[in-house]
């Protein structure tokens, strides 16, 4: 099998598996990455090869990044030829870095700062809903309902469907958004949805023009969407809930950026 074939069939056994288009690209191009680096074919891959890759390609590259490139390997030949090259290879300790959380003044600031309608109601979207911007993007007129100030979330991450809530006051104003666009297959884009770089060069545009100073994007809304919840007392398992996280362990990281909730602790010295 040549490496044409290895990646057509991969491709196709990514499909059936039923993974996510950002799958299929990833793991697509670090396959092919492999292939380009060793200059092998397939059958030829051992061990060596994934390491002589990593060490060439991925040493400057996050824990994250090279815990998928391995993922992506793994996959693939252990699916197609029945054998793991990447068995025996040390794996990197993840990074436990704090999420970037903006004030709620800061928040106000990239809305007032944003140049169009469109672009101030995405950003107030992610915010009010914590959304991730594959499930904004995707998002369409029925999937949200008015009246009760929620909305859908239809096969997001994990292929999970799931509530979200929306603001009374951007409701209305999403809704004469739709109504202004009528014919649209998606909340805010006509035919096919926007990519996510777009969103993207969208709040940092936003972001230097409020003169912010944090390295932020879209997910850092979704950040600051839980930790405002978590400060204004919602518990913890509703936080969960609506971010749509399988483990509460993934939610817990934001009583760790909780200020307000910090400061309200006492100080055993001032009960003297």
């Amino acid at each position: 099998m040549d490496k044409e074939e290895f990646l057509k069939q991969l491709e196709r056994e990514i499909k059936i598996s039923k993974l996510s288009q950002n799958t299929l690209k990833n793991y697509l191009i670090f396959n092919k990455q492999l292939f380009e680096h060793s200059n092998k074919q397939p059958q030829e891959i051992e061990q060596q090869d994934v390491k002589d890759f990593l060490a060439d390609k991925m040493f400057d590259k996050s824990p994250t990044s090279i815990m998928l490139c391995l993922s992506a390997i793994k996959f693939a030949f252990s699916t197609i030829l029945k054998k793991n090259p990447t068995e025996g290879i040390k794996r990197p300790k993840s990074e436990k870095k704090l999420p970037v959380v903006l004030t709620k003044e800061e928040i106000t600031k990239l809305i007032n700062s944003s140049t169009t309608n469109k672009s101030k109601l995405i950003i107030q979207m992610l915010y009010s809903s914590g959304l991730r911007v594959s499930e904004l993007v995707n998002l369409k007129p029925q999937d949200i309902n008015f009246s009760e100030n929620i909305g859908f979330v239809r096969k997001g991450k994990g292929k999970k469907d799931r509530i979200f809530i929306i603001s009374k006051k951007l409701s209305n104003k999403i809704k004469k958004f739709i109504e202004n666009n009528n014919g649209w297959n998606y909340v805010f884009s006509k035919n096919k949805p926007l990519t996510t770089r777009n969103i993207q060069k969208l709040i940092k545009k936003s972001a230097l023009k409020a003169g912010i100073n944090k390295k932020i994007s879209p997910h850092t809304l979704r950040h600051s969407f839980a930790t405002h919840l978590l400060e204004s007392g919602v518990d913890i398992r509703k936080i969960q809930f609506l971010l749509g996280h399988s483990s509460i362990a993934t939610t817990q990281i934001y009583t760790h950026l909780s200020k307000e909730q910090i400061k309200l602790i006492k100080n055993p010295l001032d009960t003297l």
